[in-house]
């Protein structure tokens, strides 16, 4: 679950629609941002859907965070790269200190292309958010999901200049 940027007039919750998982091609042991009422497309074992920065995260996680105010993003991905096992969905804000500070800890990026059309909470999709979004992996399980996203065609997947093997 997130809660993205709000747009006028609609919901500011926010869910990752099916087709990414789907390209993803995965599953994971606990989805740490649920929502309350649940999403029966998201693949996951066991879910945490409230105090989840307080709480035992656990194997193989997903994490689609409140996108809300103007930080709150960064409590979740420190616990997250602190985990360190797992896939994070994020806005597209590469000039962001969040993501300059939070990037370099990923594994592996994968931008997605286009807009994401995420489902409201009343199970209808949205417009275009109003930025990209990327999927950052943490360990070896959310490298594997995101090169199979990327050979899905889901998006652009990065390579840290940091983690590649030089000759």
């Amino acid at each position: 679950m997130a809660l993205h940027e709000q747009s006028v007039g609609l919901t500011d919750e926010w869910y990752t629609p099916r087709y990414v998982f789907d390209a993803m091609g995965c599953t994971f042991d606990m989805d740490v941002a649920s929502p309350p009422t649940g999403c029966p497309w998201i693949p996951a074992a066991e879910f945490i859907y409230q105090n989840s920065l307080n709480a035992r995260w656990r194997g193989f996680v997903w994490m689609n965070p409140p996108f809300g105010g103007r930080n709150c993003i960064v409590p979740w991905l420190e616990k997250f790269f602190d985990h360190g096992n797992g896939i994070a969905l994020t806005p597209d804000r590469t000039s962001a200190p969040w993501w300059q500070t939070y990037a370099p800890r990923a594994d592996r990026i994968l931008f997605v292309n286009g807009k994401i059309k995420f489902i409201g909470a009343d199970g209808k999709p949205g417009t275009s958010p109003a930025q990209g979004t990327t999927l950052m992996a943490a360990g070896p399980a959310g490298v594997q999901a995101l090169s199979r996203a990327a050979a899905a065609g889901l998006g652009l997947l990065m390579v840290p200049a940091w983690k590649r093997s030089l000759p």
